[in-house]
């Protein structure tokens, strides 16, 4: 365990405790400088060992912290501990640096990919992980929205896959339900577009509220990272529509800066939502609905802002019904040489998302008929000749059928 910090060092707090009380005549250690890498507890340590005359001893002699000279050796040798450790530090993430700058550092790569026995990233040999990660970003660019995927994924009652960490959930394939979280991630992970990244995030310490020290992952603008090579492995989508889809999340944003670039639809039946200008003031129209459940009859709405003085402007409201009718019918005077062709690629579009559902289901059954044969197998495999395994197996069967003998009993 890591001396730099106390702050998981329960030990090292008994220690300290029982030191302040008087209750510790010398403290024996391998190598005093290495009972704490930290200045701050170290001289701590130092200063109450030096009030209640409390030795410290190891394999290069006897300290007394309450004679000055002793007292200054200590204190050389836990500051040069401290160096140690920096300088060890810097070593090892030098090296990872330099892997990384070749794009031989093996990191984190997220579901969809693996690495194969060279250490190349390739794609997923599990077809149903392809199919779900392919699914997810063709909804996007349908719905264009991160709600929109998650809604669709939600309504069909499709599951994403992720891998686990930990040492006995290490590169386990898990399903859990789509959020909005992890549509995020999918999103803006440059690796979905073929890319080698890293340094996309940094890491800062800060004080929690209990005084222990907490880090906290900060994204990093593109422009920052520290090594992007595009083109390094095969993508699921093009370096070009990842950027493209990283502007649609952006322009999704209800709190960003006003900007001419129009938003995702929301709810409502209004057809221009997101769309319209307000001559007046220059600023971006809101919607606002009146009637049955308030999401039928759309009013467009400019800047409700007062501007006082010379300035002063005042935008009306605007009913959404003859507006929405001159655009519609000039939008189909203008596609009207193509509605056939459209509507050609939309029924395609539709088919072919429909076959993908439908495969997605298939391999999920699949997959479920394959955990029901595995259980089994692994219960018909048990070894009768193993007590241990077979008692454990009889005892839960047995407490199993006496829970159902009594729940079945009449009062």
């Amino acid at each position: 365990m890591s001396g730099s910090q106390a702050n998981n060092r329960e030990d090292f707090k008994m220690l300290v405790a029982d030191v302040s009380m008087g209750k510790v005549g010398a403290v024996f250690v391998l190598e005093a400088s290495r009972l704490s890498r930290s200045c701050s507890d170290w001289h701590r340590l130092l200063e109450l060992c030096a009030l209640t005359d409390t030795l410290i001893i190891d394999e290069d002699g006897c300290y007394n912290p309450h004679n000055f000279n002793d007292q200054l050796l200590l204190g050389l040798k836990g500051t040069m501990s401290q160096a140690e450790l920096h300088f060890i530090r810097a070593r090892l993430l030098g090296g990872k640096i330099n892997k990384a700058k070749k794009g031989e550092l093996q990191i984190h790569i997220p579901a969809g990919f693996c690495y194969d026995d060279e250490g190349k990233i390739r794609f997923d040999d599990n077809e149903q992980v392809r199919g779900v990660i392919q699914l997810l970003f063709r909804v996007f660019k349908e719905k264009g929205s991160a709600y929109g995927v998650v809604d669709h994924f939600g309504v069909n009652k499709i599951q994403i896959p992720k891998r686990g960490y930990g040492s006995s959930r290490k590169g386990k394939l898990i399903w859990i339900r789509l959020t909005l979280s992890r549509v995020y991630s999918v999103l803006q992970n440059p690796c979905y577009a073929g890319a080698y990244v890293y340094g996309r995030f940094r890491y800062q310490k800060k004080l929690s509220n209990t005084g222990q020290v907490q880090t906290t992952a900060v994204r990093l603008p593109m422009e920052t990272w520290h090594t992007m090579i595009k083109d390094h492995h095969e993508g699921y989508i093009t370096w070009e529509e990842y950027i493209a889809n990283k502007k649609i999340l952006a322009n999704n944003r209800t709190n960003r800066e006003e900007n001419m670039l129009p938003t995702a639809a929301r709810e409502g039946m209004g057809l221009l939502q997101g769309l319209l200008i307000c001559g007046c003031c220059g600023r971006r129209m809101h919607v606002k609905y009146k009637g049955k459940n308030g999401v039928i009859c759309a009013v467009y709405r400019g800047n409700t802002r007062q501007k006082w003085g010379a300035e002063s402007k005042s935008c009306s409201p605007i009913p959404g019904s003859p507006v929405e009718t001159a655009i519609v019918k000039r939008v189909l005077e203008v596609m009207e040489p193509a509605q056939i062709e459209i509507a050609v690629k939309a029924f395609e579009e539709l088919e072919q998302r429909s076959h993908m559902l439908d495969r997605q289901w298939q391999m999920q059954i699949k997959r479920a008929d394959y955990e029901v044969q595995l259980a089994q197998r692994r219960y018909e495999e048990v070894d009768p000749s193993n007590r241990l395994v077979a008692a454990t197996i009889r005892e839960t069967l047995e407490r199993r059928s006496n829970s159902i003998k009594r729940s079945t009993e009449p009062i």
